[in-house]
Formats: structure tokens, sequence, C-alpha cells
């Protein structure tokens, strides 16, 4: 097997939603293992994975070519061995198209939309719905794992030449933490545009400020109207002070169009100033109603901004060692310990959020003689409290309390121990399950 050695960066940790170990380097160990038994299926024909005598030739072979420290025996790539005792481990091409042929067409038809034009993030959806899709079967975890392996490494067998369809396959997959939202959230017409620096100031009206409306680290705020009518918020950022943001917005957000994002309109790049144009949310900051740093749009619908304040990774990349930012009392403990991000920080926000719209409390009560933390307080109604204390006085009791519930255990947990916290796609069934509850009883008790 031709097997050749990459340097590695802090970048290269994706774990393939937890099939490899967190050790530094695995990802791109892995990546390089997966090519080379593409390689391998595509010359052969024949099996699909190496016995163990010669996996651990090829292993270490790689740990002698690659220039990192990394020891690729740690990683738990061994998993993906040809064992003799039946199952897809010992599966030949054949066995894969044959037995394995419903779920290896429809994840090589779904993974076909990377060729397109609409960008990594747009194929990747449907790709990385399939791929998770598969591997829900009445087997061990386990076994899917070295089933859907089999059936990606045939498919990349297929293709082994095209090495820029096969990096796109395995960063989405990889990484796994690309938001899945419908196909119609991300636009093939995009109306982003860059602006005049005569537009910026007729929309604002010279900056005045009357149409001020909040300043954040990265510059002052305005609201604005553009010629075509259309409301919008200008960020004004002064050059030489915070160009990284200005740079990070305009990468991140100007191809995407998501529901529960703030869409950036267009932008003006000027010697000495820039501005970033946004969709306006009418009804400002969640702050304002419960003290969250969300924006809420005319109906009421919350949506992420301020991209400034966080580290936009790379698709592909499951963590940056360099420092990602955020709002205070939502960033994950575990972030602050070893600078890693990944989807169970997320998880953890998402968490807070919720003890806030139970609650209707601040992420820490600096108003208290004893400051404490609202996750802390959560906790400690656990220990024998009455957690019903903990609801937002201003719902006056009229709310489910077995829905309520729900909800509370779920924030907690989303805010544990990470190996415990739930999925987002967990959450969201949860979410459901105690909407649902609500509408019974106040079907039943108008």
């Amino acid at each position: 097997m031709n097997i050749s050695g990459e340097a590695c960066t802090t970048l290269d940790n994706y774990t393939w939603d937890g099939f490899l170990n967190d050790h530094p380097c695995c990802g791109l160990a892995f990546n390089t293992y997966l090519r080379a038994l593409a390689r391998w299926t595509n010359q052969t024909r024949h099996d699909i994975f190496l016995n163990s005598t010669q996996q651990s030739d090829c292993l270490t072979l790689m740990n002698n070519n690659n220039s990192s420290t990394s020891d690729n025996f740690r990683c738990g790539i061994e998993k993906l061995t040809s064992t003799g005792a039946g199952g897809c481990s010992d599966y030949s091409e054949i066995d894969v198209e044959n037995k394995l042929g419903s779920r290896l067409k429809s994840l090589r038809d779904d993974c076909r939309l990377m060729d397109s034009g609409g960008g990594l993030a747009k194929g990747c959806n449907k790709c990385l719905r399939t791929w998770r899709e598969i591997a829900k079967n009445d087997t061990t975890k386990l076994e899917d794992d070295i089933c859907r392996f089999s059936m990606l490494i045939l498919l990349t067998s297929q293709r082994v030449s095209d090495e820029s369809w096969v990096d796109k396959i395995f960063h989405c997959l990889g990484n796994g933490s690309l938001p899945l939202v419908s196909d119609e959230s991300y636009s093939d017409e995009s109306t982003y545009r860059r602006l005049s620096l005569k537009e910026i100031y007729s929309a604002t009206d010279n900056l005045c400020m009357s149409n001020f409306i909040g300043q954040g680290l990265a510059g002052k705020v305005y609201k604005g109207i553009l010629a075509d009518r259309k409301h919008v918020a200008v960020k004004h950022i002064i050059k030489d002070e915070q160009m990284e943001t200005f740079v990070r917005e305009v990468t991140s957000l100007s191809h995407i169009k998501h529901p529960n994002l703030v869409s950036l309109l267009g932008h003006y790049d000027g010697p000495n100033e820039c501005f970033l144009v946004y969709e306006l949310c009418h009804n400002g900051n969640l702050s304002e109603w419960l003290f969250a740093n969300i924006l809420l749009s005319a109906s009421f619908e919350a949506k992420l901004s301020d991209f400034g304040l966080s580290k936009i990774i790379s698709i592909g990349h499951s963590y940056a060692s360099s420092e990602v930012r955020g709002t205070f009392g939502y960033v994950d403990p575990e972030y602050q310990k070893n600078r890693h991000v990944n989807t169970y920080g997320d998880v953890y926000s998402f968490g807070i959020v919720l003890l806030q719209l139970l609650s209707g409390q601040r992420v820490i009560n600096l108003d208290l003689k004893k400051p404490m933390p609202l996750s802390k307080r959560a906790k400690n109604l656990t220990k024998g409290g009455n957690i019903k204390e903990f609801a937002d006085p201003k719902l006056e009791g009229k709310f489910s309390m077995v829905a309520f519930e729900l909800v509370f255990k779920l924030a907690l947990s989303s805010i544990g121990l990470k190996q415990q916290r739930p999925s987002m796609e967990q959450v969201v069934i949860k979410l459901e399950e105690a909407l649902d509850l609500s509408t019974r009883i106040e079907s039943v008790h108008p």
C-alpha cells in the first residue's frame, strides 16, 4: 500500500462521530489510512479491510513516514480489521455491492451532490444525513460503523483519483458537526453584493446617532434603509483594529442563508474603514426579554448573529488551538480546559439558553449579594429542592409541570459531562415532546 506522510496540525482532529479515539492528529492519520484502503480496493478488487498483520505493517509505515509525534496505534484504527469471523469486516467489494446495495446506493447518490457548485456545506448536508441514517440498524454500533466504512471505502475506491471529491467527503463525514438543515437553507442565487460607501451613508443618514442601535467589540451598529427599501443593520468597523472580524464574517456568512442565522446582505471594504450590512432584526436582542445574546426578527424568530465574537472553524476541522471567543457564561467549561471546539460545546451553550428560557434569569445574577451562576442554581435544586421555584415568575404558574420538568432535565443533561450530553437531534426530539405535552394540556384546560 502506498502511504504518504503529511505534517499534522491541531486542526486534524475530527473523530468520525466518535469512532476514533481523542488523540492529536488521529483525524489526519485515519484519512490517510482510508485513502490507502480505497487505493488497495481499487487495485485488488477483493477484500475491503486488511488483516491484523497487514494493518500493523501499514500503521507502522505511517508512523515512520509521519512528521508529527502522533502514534497511529492509539487512534482506534485497529477496529477496521478483517477478523475472519464474518460480517462487514470480512466483506469483499462484491459482498458490499450485493449485501449492502441499497444503503450503498443511497450514500453514493446523496454524496454525489458534493460535485455540485453549491458549496461544500450544501452537498455535505444530504451526504451526512445518509451517512448517519445507514448506521441505524439492529446490530451493535461498532458493527454498524464497520459496515458503513466498508461502503465508504468502496465508494471512494471508485473515484480514488478525484482527490478534491474525496477530500470533501472525508471532511464532511469526519467532522460531522455541520448544521443538518433542509437544502432550501442554502441559497443558490445569493443576493449578497458589494456596496458603495455612498449607499452605506445614504442608508444610515450619514451614520446619524438617531440610527445608532448598539455597540459590540467589533464596532458600532446602525439601523438603515437601502434604496430597495430593505431594512438593514450596518456594522461599522475601523481597519487595523477589528479587521480579523470583518474577514471572518464575510467569509463565513456571505454564502449561507438559514432561518436561524442573521443574513449578511453585503459589505463595503474601504482603505480605512469597512461595513457589514445585515438584515435588521426588528425585535432587538433576546437580552431585552430573557437576557440571552440572540436576536429576534419581527415575527420573534430567533437568529444567531455577531460571528465576529466566535472563531469560524473551516469545514472538515473539528477544533482549532487558536483562541475561540464566546459570550461569557455560555462557553463550555471543557473548552476553557483544552481549547477544543466541538458539537458538545454547542449543546452546552444551548442548555444554558434553555435554563434562561425556563427561569427568565441572567446567566450570572449580579444583583445578589452572593452571585451564583444560573447552572449552579439549577443543579442545587435537584438536591432536595423544588424545581418549580426555578420557573420564571412572569409565567404565573400557567404551564405544564410535566413539560417544564422534562425541559429542565434536558437543560441539565446538556450542561453535564461531555460524554453524557445529548446530541442536538436528541435535544430537538425532547423539546418536541415537551411542546406536545403542553399543547395537549392546554387543549384540555384552555
